[in-house]
């Protein structure tokens, strides 16, 4: 919590970024972008080495870091199906054991490559150990000697799905959009091809992640138009505080057509352990706020205390029914909270890797 703020991170990672783990030639580049995107906006003294990047993060690690370093209350753990990674970069078994032994403080998605032959099964196989409220995809798919590609809209491939991951309890979609992973097709990570998904599964919810990184007029009229649309901030957050000028733009940008609607559906997300989570959420509840004239000559609303509630957490838990009076009960004494009651720990410092190793 930070200044009487719930958070929940809406997506974090626990990379296993060791070249032991490449499975083919996409992953090493996949890696260095990231890495590079991370190192571009990070603030002095947030920025992690190589040696402690390129390497087989714990989830151990990586709820150190958003818990105990950061003011981070609950966060969502992704399984990453990127088959260029042998165990898809942030593997199931982590996810399994995150929700073992932190239920209270873990949500789970599950994830699948929709152009895997066995990705209805898959999808089944990790429905029935993780529980997930949330399905997450990737718009290329790795598995073979060549980057493939698909659509959300697709009614072979994503329909299914679709299909299957409602009829199993998921509530959310998430799709990696805006960035392309590498030098592949734009066209798949445009945002385009949701609007029909959105209107064919009205009863499921479209989480694009990345939102605002790209495609910021389509994503922002997506927020206005479809109510099952909602937007994850991983990445975007990371210029909060690196680049604010450029947060305040795209932010204006993603609200304006939608209005205070908008803002009801715009979701906190990190990133981490790659991004550090704390002087982003920092930034953003303590200095952010839109200019006067911008308000006046564009009639936005205010980022106020409200609104920062909502997006650090009252979005995400109303988007998949998370109770957080109940999850912040439950966790006011756990090990984390006791761990960070004199304030977060240092950036890196619960890291098995030293900054300078």
């Amino acid at each position: 919590m930070i200044d009487g703020l719930p958070v929940i991170d809406a997506v974090i990672h626990a990379y296993n970024m060791d070249r032991s783990n490449f499975a083919n030639s996409f992953a090493e580049p996949i890696c260095d972008l990231v890495y590079h995107s991370v190192i571009g906006t990070a603030l002095p003294g947030f920025a992690p080495t190589r040696e402690q990047f390129y390497r087989d993060w714990s989830i151990e690690e990586t709820v150190d870091q958003v818990f105990v370093e950061s003011d981070t209350d609950l966060a969502v753990y992704h399984v990453l199906p990127m088959w260029s990674f042998k165990d898809g970069l942030c593997s199931l078994e982590k996810g399994i054991e995150a929700q073992a032994r932190w239920p209270n403080r873990i949500i789970t998605y599950c994830g699948v490559d929709p152009l895997a032959d066995n990705a209805l099964d898959e999808l089944e196989r990790q429905a029935e150990i993780l529980k997930p409220v949330g399905l997450k995809m990737y718009p290329n798919s790795w598995l073979g000697n060549e980057v493939l590609g698909w659509k959300m809209d697709d009614p072979e491939v994503a329909f299914p799905l679709f299909e299957r991951a409602q009829a199993l309890g998921i509530k959310t979609v998430a799709i990696h959009k805006a960035l392309p992973l590498g030098p592949v097709p734009m066209e798949h990570y445009r945002v385009d091809d949701i609007d029909r998904a959105c209107i064919a599964f009205p009863g499921l919810n479209f989480e694009i992640v990345h939102g605002g990184m790209a495609f910021i007029e389509e994503t922002a009229w997506q927020l206005a138009r479809f109510p099952n649309v909602y937007v994850n901030l991983e990445i975007t957050s990371a210029i909060a505080a690196s680049r604010p000028a450029a947060f305040l733009q795209t932010l204006a940008a993603l609200i304006a057509p939608g209005g205070p609607g908008a803002i009801d559906r715009i979701l906190w997300g990190t990133g981490a352990m790659a991004f550090h989570p704390q002087p982003l959420l920092e930034t953003f509840v303590r200095d952010f706020a839109f200019p006067e004239d911008l308000l006046a000559g564009i009639g936005l609303p205010q980022i106020d205390l409200a609104a920062k509630r909502k997006i650090l957490s009252e979005n995400y838990a109303r988007m998949n029914g998370i109770d957080v009076p109940a999850r912040l009960a439950a966790i006011e004494n756990d090990e984390f909270a006791r761990r960070r009651a004199a304030g977060p720990a240092a950036p890196f410092s619960t890291a098995k890797v030293a900054a300078h190793a």
